[in-house]
């Protein structure tokens, strides 16, 4: 080993933790106040948001980024143009013939290309082969929809890789004509003043529709001009766009801009919300900065003081988005990885220790953002797979801490990281599927059980997993590497055992509060629904992997092996049901790859494969021979 450094690891982790603050600001605004803009509260699939967080998630939901190239991609040479995702919602909104330009819909599936005539990637069509606009796939409309009416009739577990293609940018697709119509008819060419023209024909257009439904003489102009504008609010109103206009009460419920038209000619008064954003959008669109930011300073204003709660909640969550913690989590965890993983190949203790310490500084930011998300929802930790995922890695990580705190080996510290990275991709991949602060379902909306049964459960499956990764590294070290010495193996095999005791308990517990919670919520205690048949195949193999050990029928190898299935079946539990579409719980994201849960089993079991091959092939024990 070669001399500690002891100034080595503090400065890393000062340095990475002067990277992490240093991303949290937003650029200021040079033009637009888009920032200002983000802050802005809207209501949407249930939830008061920011517009930030409906653009971010948006834009995720239909790019996989948060950011946009404006620009199609015109080689390797390209300078692209990014513009952030609120930026973007904005011009979709208020400027939406601009939007429809830009290449914003991600299509990969060959065949959806070819059926929706897209260019392919070639230079002379300038296109990356990926990203296409709204008016290149526009012509097409018709013909995706009677494939997606054909699609939906087939279940989702039995559709084809196309098939699934032509669901998802259908959905997108809808998406994006809600959005674009949530401030303005999408083919406005002139919103304020067609509003004002509108307010104007109310009388005269109610009078008209009267004498014509009493078939006397009526003002032909005014009614079919009023007929006109019924028809687009309507369709506004009918694609259930965000609801964007506050009541007068604050006790009261949003509503959409569409909505409030076709009531206007019921006699209702339209709310000052909606001129507010009219004239946010003549601004926008006549390319007017000033205009614009003074419009919406005006329209914030306002909002004060009644709406000063949702004001405050919008601006935390502007906040929570720009910050990422998650992220800035996930980049640390990597680095630590690296360093511990070299460590273990007889180089500098400085590295093992700089690994713990950058962990440690991950471990709080990923605290950060977990504890931030609770303030935010006003929930416990786990609320769905998302969350679940940030959970079992957070917990993970502290498991792992405490490992490397007792061994200081560098294996701890592996998990930490492994496991804490592994997660956050995960996650990160689960946002993709929509807004990951969605309400639950109302049967399953009690904070006394998500603080009890749920995170029991939750940290049942961190533990579990926790063990296979540590059987993980005790076969992969063994087989490909001479550094897993007698001591080591030793080593590990009882931080398996450890792991796995602490993971039945827990796994256990959290099954007996989960048939508590059914029992209150749906009047019986179990009813082999696929999630709990689910938790209770990972409580009877923990409970059968430690009856195996106590009774001698498995030494170190063979519990290696059983912990590194019990990562096939936690993963089932956690997301395989989830996949299947039936039963109560099968709330969470039903949509995710199937792919990337085949390939994970397909792994451990290549690793449980090279587990059971004989001393002589394993690369630690010839060398040890």
């Amino acid at each position: 080993m070669k001399k500690i450094e002891p100034w080595v690891p503090l400065v890393l982790t000062l340095i990475l933790a002067a990277w992490f603050l240093g991303s949290i600001p937003a650029p200021p605004d040079s033009t637009f106040a888009f920032n200002s803009f983000g802050k802005l509260p809207v209501v949407f699939n249930g939830r008061l948001k920011p517009i930030d967080s409906l653009a971010r998630t948006s834009l995720l939901e239909i790019r996989e980024k948060q950011t946009l190239n404006t620009e199609p991609w015109k080689g390797w040479n390209d300078d692209p143009k990014i513009i952030s995702a609120t930026e973007w919602l904005a011009t979709l909104m208020m400027n939406p013939a601009v939007a429809d330009t830009w290449p914003v819909f991600r299509v990969d599936n060959p065949d959806l290309i070819t059926l929706l005539k897209l260019p392919d990637a070639s230079a002379a069509q300038r296109q990356d082969g990926k990203h296409y606009s709204w008016n290149q796939m526009a012509p097409s409309f018709e013909l995706l929809e009677k494939e997606n009416d054909r699609v939906q009739k087939i279940e989702s577990v039995q559709r084809s890789a196309y098939e699934a293609a032509v669901a998802k940018i259908f959905d997108r697709l809808m998406l994006y004509a809600q959005l674009k119509n949530t401030l303005q008819p999408q083919d406005a060419l002139d919103w304020k003043q067609e509003l004002a023209d509108y307010q104007a024909l109310i009388p005269a257009g109610v009078a008209a529709i009267r004498a014509q439904q009493a078939k006397q003489p009526y003002d032909a102009t005014a009614y079919n001009a009023f007929i006109d504008d019924f028809q687009r609010f309507d369709n506004m109103s009918q694609l259930q766009s965000p609801l964007v206009v506050p009541p007068d009460d604050p006790s009261g419920n949003w509503q959409r801009i569409g909505n409030i038209l076709l009531n206007a000619a019921k006699g209702e008064k339209i709310p000052a919300a909606v001129t507010a954003y009219a004239d946010m959008g003549d601004a926008f669109r006549k390319n007017d900065p000033a205009a614009f930011n003074a419009a919406l300073a005006d329209y914030r204003a306002s909002l004060v003081p009644q709406f000063s709660g949702a004001l405050h909640k919008a601006q935390s969550e502007v906040f929570f988005n720009q910050m990422q913690p998650f992220y800035g989590a996930l980049v640390i965890y990597v680095i630590a990885g690296l360093l511990a993983v070299c460590f273990w190949f007889r180089l500098s203790e400085t590295l093992r220790r700089t690994a713990v310490w950058l962990i440690a500084l991950a471990f709080v930011i990923h605290t950060i953002g977990l504890v931030y998300r609770m303030i935010l929802e006003g929930r416990p930790p786990v609320t769905n797979l998302y969350s679940s995922a940030i959970f079992i890695g957070w917990g993970a990580v502290i498991l792992g801490l405490v490992l490397e705190k007792i061994h200081r080996n560098g294996i701890g510290a592996v998990v930490s990281a492994g496991i804490g990275f592994i997660t956050l991709v995960i996650a990160h991949n689960l946002a993709v599927d929509g807004d990951t602060m969605e309400m639950m379902r109302a049967v399953l909306d009690t904070n006394f059980w998500l603080a009890t049964h749920v995170v029991a459960v939750t940290t049942g499956y961190a533990s579990t997993f926790v063990a296979g990764f540590l059987a993980l590294i005790y076969i992969l070290r063994g087989f490909f590497t001479s550094t897993l010495d007698e001591a080591t193996g030793r080593s590990l095999a009882r931080m398996i055992y450890g792991i796995v005791c602490f993971a039945t308990l827990f796994s256990f517990v959290g099954t007996v509060l989960g048939g508590i919670w059914a029992d209150q919520s749906w009047g019986r205690f179990w009813g082999w629904d696929p999630k709990e048949n689910g938790a209770l195949i990972i409580v009877l193999w923990n409970a059968l992997i430690l009856h195996l050990r106590w009774g001698g029928m498995i030494r170190e190898r063979g519990l290696v092996n059983c912990a590194i299935f019990g990562n096939v079946v936690t993963s089932w539990s956690w997301f395989g049901v989830n996949m299947l579409g039936i039963g109560l719980h099968s709330y969470g994201f039903t949509d995710a790859a199937f792919k990337w849960l085949s390939l994970f089993v397909l792994s451990q079991l290549a690793v449980i494969g090279l587990g059971l091959l004989p001393d002589r092939m394993w690369k630690s024990f010839q060398a040890s021979a």
